[in-house]
């Protein structure tokens, strides 16, 4: 073979990877170009997106890298990191992940490509799963309601602090934060704060409230030096001057310590890291947010709720589903609308696999490990500070912490350094007996006691009064699968009766459900990425380093951004992100007066709440008929607001799924009138490539890593959502009170603080992120955005026949999604769009985003991973229901009863003894041919929200409403 040729073979093997992840191959390409009129990718391109906008530059991306290459470039790094016996703590915790939960959820696409499940129909199994977590969180903190996840620690506590001041009577602006809470809650809480116009308070709760009036307070249990305080005195005071007691709470050992509903706590937030969810340095992880039932309609996130289909049977669904959807727009409190589904799903069943009396053996085992290292620092003369504790001891070590530290290091131990004199330790689940003597003999510096010679005098850190009495986790749920067959199968069930990547292309417009490929999930798991502690040495965690700054590199070059902040684990903490980076910006230029955010009537509801958190008055700019931006409306409102402009908040390609011509136009609008211009990411995946934000006029843009970047959905989270921004913007990015150097531009200005809990936010899964960008390459992704772009259109073209495109750029295409109008028929006939997509259910899809941004519409985005012969399948299911629509609106069919209304339909009606629909059941079952060699069948029929809504239950049902189900 000569070199010439041993060359190409070599590129082919490099470029396969572009092949597998992009779904059709040439053939099918060139059939979807023909039946547009095109010749050329090119060609496509060039009748799409406005030429003002493309990119003269090049992406500046290191060479492609083969899946082989790929993997072996991540294990370098990985072999970076060090992985040692982490004792730091401070709310993360080394954890077992069960076998069964690692290979049959964590490595399963059909959990982890799963999508928010607002189409509840196809979404009972990871909605029972979620239903278990807000159990479990019940159970453990002894309060009435929780939801089904958020962030992390630190922004649900900082959630808390923002209901409290909604809901608490009492009219002080002020928030109390124990002294002894994390540093990183503290942190998110100061920069959350600010905006809001909240005065935070630090002290010592049970001295530092006197004579002062609060809204509500902060308190950590146990405390974040070990301490495990009665905290019922404290939460009666609060109550005394009408405030709200919000406790962070450790789950692990709310299984042996009364749980702070029980001490009359109002809301109750913390981790379920220590359940079963690596430590990553840093994430993801699901927080947990539970209060009273007296609050539940203000409680930030989602809630899983029973309600009843048209059967009458017992279904799930997320409640008030409504507000999550459109994040109450400009009277939001919250942005949240990304989850730690995933996450939360495996805390939850890591408490199903151990029931309460495995958990009750994991925390008894660690607090009395903990309490036999405590006996034997004071057997060699250290004295322990906390005399009550759980797993974490403050030990005092005037001016020898520091040398204690780096000596424990040096023994494979890492602890916290508290100050010069304080030295922190937690213990946890895989925390050893041989750990807790390698340590001890790092303090007598020599041998010393045996774990097993200290038993007899193990200190008892949990006082009497302070025991819990109460039982947990009773429902039959925790006690079925604790055998792994049982809990094999019961995963498989669960699996079963949803619509995962794995069953069906899921064509959600903005949310872009496309490939998460093997070989990027595959270092996730690997232990020198996942059992990192986000607080270890930054020496330990060089791979990681190297990792962020080739990420931050890629997202540069693919950007045409300056600088890159990875700490935003949402997209909604991205948006909030980077207006507070503006606002800072306005800030250092004495600009503290610029307030108004422009922001398109066509916007996602988290623009409008995100620019309300940052402190922003929201100003609605009119879009035209054809979904763009009213450009005279923005320049009018823009010099009206001249004075006061701060940002405008865009998306592009925008909303309605179309290249607007005039961006730049808007953009220099914007600049001209002293503002910032906020890109909203979201629709990033039509632009790589293509044309980059930051030449287009973008001063900051949040880019959605779950989205463009292939992280994958996980049932509507994990997310990453870091932001880039231009180099004037930079100072001011995210840094952290723990690690220092995370925002290496920082400048006497001072950043906006921290807004998340970790660093560098879920860093572990920014391998996938950094894979997908070394295997696809320049090109690779140029290919992907003209795929992407090309089977929207395709399925705009094969179904404008049938139902309008409502909105399209000045050549007649769209961009990497569409949209399909349904006003004209319901007005016709009464079918809704809901009826659509519960039909679609039939044919085996979930439903593409329904009522967005238009009511009454469906958005359609198939992405680039979709072969064509998936799209046509789709197509095909989509012009069948237009033909029983058709029989509808002719009279052909009942206006009433008919296959849409009484759509989906369940094996329960098929095995029903009698048949009343008016149209058969090969119509209703198997409207199209093929369809019985997969077929799926939803676990339920039509859900009723209106019940689920008028009558919230976020509780397991009783066993029996399982068996009536069955029946």
């Amino acid at each position: 073979m000569s070199d010439a040729e041993r060359s190409l073979v070599e590129l082919e093997a490099k470029d396969d990877f572009v092949r597998r992840h992009i779904g059709p191959g040439e053939p099918q390409i060139q059939e979807m170009l023909g039946s547009l009129g095109l010749d050329s990718l090119d060609g496509l391109i060039d009748k799409t997106v406005p030429a003002a906008i493309r990119s003269a530059s090049a992406m500046p991306l290191p060479p492609v890298r083969s899946e082989k290459e790929a993997l072996e470039a991540m294990r370098a790094m990985a072999d970076k990191n060090q992985v040692m016996v982490s004792m730091i703590g401070m709310g993360y915790s080394n954890t077992v992940v069960p076998g069964v939960i690692v290979r049959r959820v964590l490595e399963n696409p059909g959990w982890y490509t799963a999508y928010t499940p607002y189409q509840a129909e196809v979404s009972q199994g990871r909605l029972e799963a979620l239903l278990n977590y807000q159990q479990m969180i019940i159970d453990l903190t002894g309060m009435e309601l929780a939801n089904a996840s958020l962030l992390d620690e630190a922004t649900a506590a900082a959630e808390a602090m923002a209901m409290a001041h909604r809901v608490a009577k009492s009219k002080s602006d002020s928030f109390f934060v124990a002294a002894d809470c994390h540093p990183q809650t503290l942190a998110v809480l100061q920069t959350r704060a600010r905006p809001m116009g909240i005065d935070l308070i630090v002290g010592d709760p049970e001295t530092g409230l006197a004579g002062k009036e609060v809204f509500g307070a902060l308190l950590q249990y146990p405390g974040s030096f070990g301490h495990v305080r009665d905290l019922t005195p404290v939460i009666e005071k609060l109550h005394e001057q009408k405030a709200l007691a919000v406790v962070a709470a450790d789950l692990l050992a709310l299984t042996m310590i009364t749980p702070p509903g029980e001490m009359g706590a109002d809301v109750v937030v913390g981790t379920a890291q220590r359940f079963g969810v690596p430590l990553g340095y840093g994430g993801p992880h699901a927080a947990y947010f539970a209060t009273r039932d007296a609050y539940k309609r203000s409680v930030p996130g989602r809630l899983i709720g029973v309600s009843v289909d048209a059967e009458g049977r017992p279904a799930l669904r997320m409640a008030l589903q409504t507000r999550e959807q459109h994040i109450r727009r400009e009277k939001a409190t919250s942005n949240i609308c990304t989850a730690q589904v995933l996450l939360a799903i495996i805390a939850g069943l890591y408490a199903t696999y151990h029931g309460p009396d495995g958990l009750t053996t994991i925390a008894g085992r660690v607090h009395r490990l903990t309490g036999i290292l405590a006996a034997g620092l004071g057997r060699l003369g250290f004295a322990v500070e906390n005399e009550t504790f759980f797993d974490t001891l403050s030990v005092s070590a005037p001016g020898k912490a520091e040398a204690l530290v780096a000596a424990a290091c040096e023994a494979g131990i890492n602890l916290r350094l508290i100050d010069g004199d304080r030295i922190g330790m937690s213990l946890d689940e895989v925390t050893t007996r041989e750990h807790v003597e390698r340590l001890l003999g790092v303090f007598a510096g020599g041998p010393a006691a045996t774990a097993e010679a200290l038993e007899g005098e193990a200190v008892a850190g949990i006082p009497g009064g302070l025991r819990r009495q109460s039982e947990f986790l009773t429902h039959p749920v925790f006690h079925l699968y604790h055998a792994e067959t049982e809990m094999m199968r019961y995963l498989r069930r669960l699996q079963a009766k949803d619509i995962a990547l794995d069953r069906s292309m899921i064509a959600l417009g903005s949310c872009t459900m496309k490939l998460n490929a093997t070989t990027e999930m595959e270092p996730v798991t690997w232990s020198e990425f996942s059992d990192l502690h986000p607080f270890a040495p930054l020496e330990q965690a060089a791979g990681y380093r190297q990792l962020f700054e080739e990420l931050e590199g890629m997202l540069c070059a693919v950007t045409g951004f300056d600088a890159i902040s990875l700490q935003p684990n949402a997209g909604s903490q991205g948006e909030y992100a980077g207006l507070m980076t503006i606002c800072k910006y306005h800030e250092s230029r004495g600009d503290t007066h610029r307030d108004i955010c422009l922001i398109p009537s066509s916007a996602h509801g988290t623009n409008p709440a995100s620019a309300t958190m940052a402190g922003l008055k929201v100003v609605v700019v009119a879009c035209d008929d054809q979904g763009n931006v009213d450009v005279e409306d923005l320049k009018a409102k823009a010099e009206q607001h001249r004075e006061n402009l701060a940002a405008l908040m865009v998306t592009y390609p925008s909303t309605h799924g179309v290249f607007e011509e005039a961006i730049r136009d808007i953009c220099a609008i914007i600049h001209d009138n002293g503002g910032q211009v906020y890109m909203d990411g979201a629709n990033l995946n039509a632009l790589l490539g293509v044309c980059k934000p930051g030449e287009i006029g973008a001063d900051v843009s949040h880019m959605n890593l779950h989205k463009t970047f292939c992280i994958p959905h996980g049932g509507g989270g994990p997310g990453m959502g870091p932001i880039g921004v231009m180099a004037h913007l930079a100072p001011f990015l995210p840094d952290h009170p723990v690690v220092p150097g995370v925002n290496p531009a920082a400048g006497a200005a001072g950043t906006i603080g921290a807004v998340s809990a970790a660093p560098w936010g879920s860093s572990s899964i920014l391998p996938i992120s950094w894979a997908y960008i070394a295997m696809m390459g320049a090109d690779g992704l140029t290919r992907a955005t003209q795929l992407a772009i090309l089977n929207a259109n395709y399925i705009a073209a094969r179904l404008a026949p049938h139902y309008p495109v409502l909105y399209t750029g000045q050549n007649g295409m769209v961009a990497h999604e569409c949209i399909i109008d349904f006003r004209p028929i319901k007005e016709a006939c009464g079918i809704s769009v809901e009826d659509v997509a519960k039909r679609l259910v039939d044919y085996g899809f979930h439903a593409p985003t329904m009522s967005f941004p238009v009511a009454d519409t469906l958005m359609i985005e198939p992405t680039e991973s979709e072969a064509k012969r998936e799209i046509d399948r789709f197509c095909d299911a989509m012009i069948a229901i237009r033909h029983e629509i058709a029989e509808v609106e002719s009279g052909a069919a009942d206006a009433g009863n008919n296959v849409l209304h009484n759509a989906p339909h369940t094996h329960h009606l098929l095995m029903a003894e009698t048949w009343d629909r008016p149209y058969d059941k090969q119509r209703a079952f198997f409207p199209l041919p093929g369809m019985q060699e997969d077929k799926y069948w939803p676990p339920v029929a039509r859900i009723d929200n209106v019940a689920g809504d008028r009558n919230l239950v976020c509780t397991c049902p009783p066993m029996e409403a399982y068996q009536q189900a069955a029946e």
